[in-house]
Order: structure tokens, then C-alpha cells, then sequence
């Protein structure tokens, strides 16, 4: 009988991700500061350092539209443009009294985990008319789990750094709670930050897979990768291209566009790397074409020579398959594939109607990632289960109730 008690007391740790306490840090992580009673639910928030050659200080666009901003920019000792070797780990109420899972959120684009996981009202833009002042964090904290995330220094940064991060970030979670592995639940680009660190898609430098994570668990991810920069050029620069108005912190898949009259370049907010400019490259990470399903928005100005490159009536650029040729991540992800130990779980959003921006309307979407994409399971080793929410957009999947359901649910 006793034998029986110690192996049920087993099986239940190793369900909630309990175990061999892990090793203390590693030593090239250092603990730089601690901010405490930092709000929206969080209980501390700690900026780290990552030593390990190869980090760097990436580029960011020189108007500040890219720039660290609000807390983060106090977290990150207020500096505007750190390093991609410093990072945020944020811990939620509960974070060392829970009974449940550790579970790590990890953010996407031009994001950060306050708006992303706590406080969906921070930016005014939540998917939603009404935005709530709480979000996943607090909702699976009081569920019993313990709480994390992590927070990066860039906003569309390099994944393959990004990942090396998520792996820092788990490795602190393992120390601090003695336990073995995590969950992981990753949103928009954040999933191909996931992604890569559990299939050991790393830099020459970095580091692989850890077995550390129980689950993964992805929102609106794009598995199968993107194409709206490109299907929507047109609208797309103009939202961004500052000689035309454009403020939007995102990429252009132009490199010279016609604005009030005058014809203009701007390397910078190219999707590949121009003239020693290279400021979004996560966002040519997550390429790839979609034209052959679902064809390419014809309605939009120099709309061939944007997808397939050109020069256009009043646009410029190399289009869609010389940025991936320059290093997309979703063919090389799927190659190598998603470990059978990692039970993955994939939720999309079936409702195109981000208010603000140019939905992706050329077939079933999130607003954002095509549902195809989000549920895109070439590679994943065991996919654990799928779900559409037809109600919710690519922004109302981090944050609204029915969302959080069925991650507390997966999570259990």
C-alpha cells in the first residue's frame, strides 16, 4: 500500500511539472534589478541579463516608434533601446503559493506583458470596444496556477534570440519553484518564439531544448506562417511610412513609395535588410505565402509589384519570396518539428474584425493570421487538440473569457 501511495504521489507531481528540483541559474544569467508592488496584478518584476556571446543591441526605428515605453521603460533601467540580451520576467499574486501549474506567457509584436496579460486597457486598443483592466494573468492566477512572463527588449526582435530568452526564462521559472517544467502559453509572434526554442531552432551560438516545458499552448500563432504585409501593401505602408503620415510600429513591404508628390526611401522600415538597416527582423521570420490559396488583394494600389516585387506606380520593393529566401523561420520550425514530448494545444480566432486596421479578409481569419495558419499543425509531433473561436479576434484571444476558459481548461 505504501508503495502504491509513493507512486500516486509521483504520477501527480510529474502532472503538474513537479520533480528534481533544476540546478540553480545558470551563470550567465545575473539579476540586474527588482521592481516591487509593480501593479496589474503582478507581485515583482525582475530585469536579467544573458552574458552569452551573440546577443546584441538590435536595431530600431530612429523616429522612437519602436522604443521600450510606459513601466517597461522603468523596468529596463530607462533605457529606450536595450539590448536583446536584457529581459523582463514579471511574477504574478500567487507566483509562489499556488498549487497548480508554472505556466510562462510569452508575448507577441510590438507588445509587452502588462498590455498583453494584465491590463488589456493599457493602449486603449484591446480588439474590443470595451477594454477589461485585467487579463489572462490574473484569471489563471486565481485559478491556482503560478504565474510568469517574460517580457522582450525589442519589439519585433529576432526569434531566434527571443527563444534563447524564453529558454533564460524557464530556467529561472525551474529554479525558483524546484520544479522540472513549465507551461508555455505564446501569443501571435511570441508562438514562433516558443516554437523555436522547444525544436531547437537556435542561432550558431545557442542553446537547444532544455525538456523543459510541459505544454505549449498557442493563441492566433502562425504556424503556417504570414503573408498580410504583402497581400495589403499598399494600405499597409501608408499606415507606416512616415513621409506619407504613417506612425504604425510595423514593417513596410516597400523600400521606396511616392508620398505627397515626392518619392522617398526609407530602409529602416523594410521587411528585409537594406543599406545596414535591419529593424523588423522577427516580423521576416514569420513569412510565408499564401497567394496560392488565397490569392492577393487586388483592389490595393501596385498590388503585383508589392507581393512579387518591382517597381510600381508609387512603390518600389524586392517582394515577398526575396524576404523569405533572407531567412524565414516557418519551413525550417516545421522541419524540425515539435518534440512528441510536447503536447501542443493551438487556438485561433475566427472574427476579421480588428477595429482600427485593415482586416485580413482574403479567406478565414483572426483579423490578423489566417485561420489556416493558426491551425497549422505540419511538424508538431503530438497536437493534443485544436480550437476555433469564431467569435474572437486576433487581439480578444489573450484577454477575453472564453479564451481564458479553454486555456484554464487545457492547462487542468
Amino acid at each position: 500500500m505504501r508503495r502504491l501511495f509513493v507512486l500516486l504521489l509521483t504520477v501527480a507531481a510529474l502532472a503538474l511539472g513537479l520533480g528534481p528540483a533544476a540546478a540553480a541559474p545558470p551563470g550567465y544569467l545575473s539579476l540586474e534589478a527588482t521592481f516591487g508592488s509593480p501593479g496589474n496584478g503582478w507581485a515583482k518584476v525582475e530585469r536579467y541579463y544573458d552574458s552569452t556571446p551573440g546577443f546584441r543591441t538590435e536595431q530600431y526605428p530612429a523616429d522612437g516608434r519602436g522604443d521600450q515605453d510606459g513601466a517597461r521603460l522603468t523596468y529596463f533601467g530607462g533605457v529606450k533601446r536595450p539590448s536583446s540580451a536584457r529581459f523582463l520576467l514579471y511574477s504574478a499574486a500567487g507566483w509562489s503559493t499556488g498549487t497548480g501549474s508554472a505556466v510562462l506567457l510569452v508575448h507577441g509584436a510590438n507588445d509587452n506583458a502588462d498590455r498583453a496579460w494584465a491590463n488589456p486597457a493599457e493602449s486603449g486598443n484591446c480588439g474590443a470596444s470595451g477594454c477589461p483592466s485585467t487579463g489572462l494573468a490574473q484569471q489563471l492566477a486565481a485559478a491556482g496556477h503560478r504565474v510568469f512572463a517574460v517580457n522582450f527588449a525589442h519589439k519585433h526582435g529576432d526569434n531566434l534570440m527571443q527563444a534563447q530568452v524564453v529558454g533564460d526564462a524557464l530556467a529561472l521559472i525551474r529554479d525558483r519553484l524546484g520544479v522540472a517544467q513549465a507551461d508555455v502559453v505564446a501569443w501571435s509572434k511570441g508562438e514562433v518564439a516558443a516554437r523555436s526554442y522547444v525544436s531547437s531552432v537556435r542561432p550558431s551560438w545557442g542553446r537547444g531544448y532544455a525538456g523543459d516545458v510541459r505544454r505549449l499552448i498557442t493563441l492566433g500563432g502562425p504556424h503556417g506562417g504570414l503573408d498580410y504585409v504583402y497581400a495589403h501593401g499598399w494600405s499597409f505602408s501608408l499606415a507606416t511610412w512616415p513621409a506619407c503620415g504613417g506612425t504604425a510600429n510595423a514593417p513596410s513591404p516597400h523600400l521606396y513609395m511616392t508620398c505627397y508628390g515626392t518619392y522617398t526611401a526609407q530602409p529602416c522600415l523594410g521587411v528585409l535588410p537594406t543599406g545596414g538597416y535591419d529593424c523588423f527582423p522577427g516580423q521576416r521570420q514569420l513569412l510565408a505565402r499564401w497567394d496560392g490559396l488565397y490569392g492577393v488583394d487586388q483592389l490595393t494600389q501596385d498590388w503585383w509589384t508589392t507581393y512579387y516585387g518591382g517597381q510600381g506606380y508609387y512603390t518600389s520593393g524586392q517582394g515577398i519570396q526575396a524576404a523569405i529566401d533572407a531567412g524565414s523561420l516557418i519551413k525550417p520550425l516545421q522541419q524540425a518539428g515539435i518534440p512528441a514530448s510536447v503536447p501542443t494545444y493551438l487556438l485561433a480566432g475566427g472574427s476579421a474584425d480588428l477595429p482600427g486596421l485593415l482586416n485580413e479578409n482574403r479567406g478565414p481569419s483572426d483579423g490578423l493570421v489566417l485561420t489556416a495558419s493558426a491551425l497549422d499543425t505540419t511538424g508538431i509531433g503530438t497536437v493534443a487538440a485544436t480550437k476555433l473561436l469564431t467569435g474572437l479576434n486576433h487581439l480578444e484571444l489573450g484577454w477575453s473569457p472564453a479564451a481564458a476558459t479553454q486555456i484554464t481548461t487545457w492547462l487542468a
